[in-house]
């Protein structure tokens, strides 16, 4: 259930009038009266002059107005409450929609239980899954309704409701979430035949143009190349103090943009919290950032840009199992940055999954919980990476890469969701599951092709090959052994395995770490995961057919095992 205040006006007769009509797109069916303050309301939907009738409701609820001296009305008298049961509940009956109108009145301070001089008010159900509720709020006794805190009182009441009439339980809020698109938006976007409002669209793109930014011009420069249209705030003095954004398309009546402030997009999106990103960026050490000589470019590949990437986002996840509150909102804040980069590089057969993925774990990034942003450089610089290595070029090791980099992101989601559920956080917790399902849709898309390759290669290895990797695996991971052994994934990890060897180090050591690092005993496919996660360690490619044949043949010496991690207490994971 889903209550939302929507801003004072001054026009009752105008928003009956839309009320009780068919809607911009017909979307209105059946409007009539399901409750009001008085049984003997009259209903315009139910009256053979709906236009008197209407006219008739108006001037009754704005009666108590009316009747005080001019230089006393409120500018805007007239409120506005619409409640929405989610997709998946039942329709409800007129008379429970009347029931609930009730309750909400009663608990937003509208017409409180029992108060006969309480506002007048009027509820008009056009929808089976919702009403509108109309109030004017001066009461009979010509003072004003105390509503203050009307949103969180209907937010409350909602929660109790659901709970009474056996409905989904909606998370609840707590003021971070960014300003939802209005009907009226939805209804304009729907009538474009456009996916999301200009709002969305909007907080979209201007998140990918911070993602990794690191200076006030490289951000402006970035919207500037999404082709947004800008305006920038400036002081007497020559300070920039905030700007606005606008799609060159989203126009009013008189053709002017609509404009957008970054505020008014996400609470995180003020040019203030944009420029806390970058907040100390020239004391970091300079960059080192692999690049394409091959082409004559100083830019970054692609994939490598994916293995730091990678390597950064594990480090985040392993920081996420224990570190400080402000330390871990900051390291989730630059997933979403790492989210936002890929699902901009991102190839046709992830895009959009990437996309869906970044746009619902935006809601996972803010909490009340004030990020330290220090912590999280190294992601930060991976998003920018990202960006500055641009989209994937086609190369098959770009897609393998980015099949490793979804794999990875999908463990620090998934720690950010559980992170959130600890601390109560329950919009944010639902946000991160949401979107780890799109990850994992995204995976399932990326990953098959380079596996396969791998599952091929291991199983044209010799037998006695084969066995070695098996006795490495019964060696590293003995509880997990007979679990992998039937996965249909185990030749791609008795390959990689063989890799591992070849590139010099200790199968089984390396094995052994990469499965202590977090729990893996709910995951789709362990093997994959492990086959991802040495081949990171290992730095091997990420695509395998660069590679030769596996031969029954050992390297005669191996590196030295990496230095594993002191044990620590693990707790339990959702694993892809």
């Amino acid at each position: 259930m889903i209550p939302s205040v929507n801003d004072m006006g001054d026009d009752t007769h105008g928003l009956l009038k839309y009320l009780y009509s068919p809607g911009k797109a017909e979307e209105h069916i059946d409007p009539h009266l399901v409750a009001a303050w008085d049984s003997l309301a009259p209903d315009p939907g139910r009256n053979p002059d709906p236009k008197a009738t209407l006219r008739a409701l108006q001037i009754l609820l704005d009666q108590p107005v009316m009747a005080l001296p001019e230089n006393e009305r409120p500018a805007e008298h007239v409120w506005h409450l619409s409640v929405r049961a989610a997709p998946e509940d039942p329709i409800l009956t007129d008379e429970q929609w009347a029931a609930i109108a009730r309750r909400m009145v009663s608990a937003t301070g509208i017409a409180p239980d029992g108060d006969d001089a309480a506002c007048r008010w009027a509820a008009v159900r056009h929808a089976d899954d919702h009403i509108h509720i109309i109030a004017t709020v001066v009461r009979h006794d010509g003072r004003q309704a105390r509503i203050r805190r009307d949103g969180a009182r209907a937010q409350a009441e909602a929660r109790q409701i659901e709970i009474d009439y056996g409905l989904r339980r909606v998370n609840t809020g707590d003021g971070t979430a960014a300003k939802r698109p209005s009907s009226a938006e939805r209804h304009k976007a729907n009538r474009q035949g456009k996916e999301r409002t200009p709002r969305e669209e909007l907080r979209e793109t201007v998140r990918r143009a911070a993602a990794g930014v690191a200076s006030e011009k490289e951000f402006f420069d970035r919207l500037t190349a999404a082709g947004l249209l800008i305006h920038q705030r400036v002081a007497p003095s020559g300070d920039l103090l905030g700007y606005k954004v606008a799609l060159s398309d989203d126009r009013n009546e008189d053709q002017e943009p609509i404009y957008y402030s970054g505020s008014t997009l996400a609470p995180d999106l003020s040019l203030p919290r944009i420029r806390e990103r970058w907040a100390g960026n020239a004391s970091e050490p300079a960059q080192d950032a692999t690049t394409d000589r091959s082409s004559g470019s100083d830019r970054i590949r692609p994939s490598d840009a994916r293995r730091q990437a990678t390597t950064a986002s594990w480090q985040a996840v392993l920081n996420i199992d224990q570190g400080e509150d402000g330390q871990i909102s900051a390291l989730i804040a630059a997933g979403g940055e790492v989210l936002d980069a890929l699902a901009k590089t991102s190839a046709v057969n992830t895009r959009r999954e990437l996309r869906d993925a970044a746009f619902v774990f935006e809601r996972a990034t803010r909490s009340h919980i004030r990020a330290e942003r220090k912590h999280a450089r190294n992601l930060r610089k991976a998003a920018r990476d990202l960006v500055q290595g641009g989209p994937a070029l086609g190369r098959v090791e770009d897609g393998a890469t980015t099949a490793m980099l979804i794999d990875m992101v999908f463990f620090l989601v998934t720690a950010a969701a559980q992170w959130h559920a600890m601390k109560g956080h329950a919009q944010q917790a639902a946000a991160a599951r949401q979107a780890a399902e799109h990850l994992r849709a995204a995976y399932q898309a990326a990953a098959p092709m380079y596996l396969g390759v791998m599952r091929d290669r291991g199983r044209r290895m010799s037998l006695p090959l084969q066995r070695k990797q098996t006795a490495y695996l019964r060696q590293a991971v003995p509880e997990l052994a007979e679990q992998v052994l039937a996965e249909p994934g185990w030749y791609a990890l008795a390959s990689t395995l063989a890799d591992v060897e070849r590139a010099g180090h200790d199968p089984a050591a390396l094995l052994a770490e990469a499965a202590e690092r977090r729990e893996l005993g709910t995951a789709d496919s362990i093997s994959d995961v492990l086959v991802w996660r040495l081949r990171r360690m290992a730095d091997l490619p990420a695509d395998a057919s660069t590679l030769p044949e596996h031969t029954t043949t050992a390297p005669t010496a191996t590196r030295p095992a990496a230095k594993r991690p002191t044990k620590r207490k693990e707790r339990p994971a959702n694993s892809r």
